[in-house]
């Protein structure tokens, strides 16, 4: 029986990036002139979203347009200073022995709403990348105005590429994520750290330990 396991990066495979969020952005406000400051409490309140609606929260919904060249200036800070970008992030415990697991019997891919080139540091920096070599792992910039793919897009091209598999499993921690049940079925994880609180929508289960996925591996 081939499985399909369908991986989200951030919160789920990896801890701490919601840090290293909180430090990139402070250091563009400050570049930016601006006095307004996130706490590590707000790392924790605002992950999830995109980068630029941490700005609207901070400065206002009025300062779209503001936000919006604050996030392109954290991009850009991200992708030229990868140390500061990777600072303090780490595999959720028993990532590794898990995708180790899998990959052994099953195919398994990863789908990040991140850019490619934040995509490819971020794999490198966490050595995460002998499990989803190319054409297995794909970068869905989801930060951008004119974003032109979605996850869903991308698995169902996926699938609908000569891959045929008995059941899809999908791990994330966020909405988005669970919805790819629509796209081909299977069975949908529902993945948070301690600290964080479960996101709020539809799964089939809800797990803090990766290691539950090795009961249907």
């Amino acid at each position: 029986m081939k499985k399909l396991f369908v991986w989200d990066l951030h919160g789920t495979l990896e801890q701490g990036n919601h840090l290293a969020v909180i430090d990139i952005s402070n250091e563009v406000l400050r570049r930016f002139g601006h006095t307004e400051r996130f706490t590590r409490e707000d790392g924790i309140k605002l992950y999830g979203r995109k980068w630029y609606e941490y700005f609207t929260w901070l400065l206002g919904d009025d300062a779209y347009e503001q936000a919006m060249l604050l996030q392109e200036a954290c991009f850009e800070l991200s992708e030229v200073n990868p140390a500061m970008q990777c600072d303090g992030i780490a595999p959720t415990p028993h990532a590794v022995e898990v995708l180790h697991a899998i990959g052994g019997k099953h195919h398994q891919i990863l789908i990040s709403n991140t850019r490619p080139a934040n995509l490819a540091i971020f794999l490198e920096a966490l050595q995460l990348g002998e499990f989803f070599p190319d054409g297995r792992a794909f970068a869905v910039d989801q930060h951008s105005r004119d974003t032109r793919r979605t996850k869903a897009e991308v698995l169902a091209e996926f699938l609908g590429d000569a891959h045929d598999y008995d059941e899809i499993v999908i791990v994330g921690d966020s909405p988005g994520d669970m919805r790819l049940k629509e796209v081909g079925g299977g069975r949908s994880y529902l993945f948070a750290h301690p600290e964080f609180e479960f996101r709020e929508c539809e799964s089939d289960f809800r797990i803090r330990d990766l290691r539950k996925l090795l009961r249907v591996v």
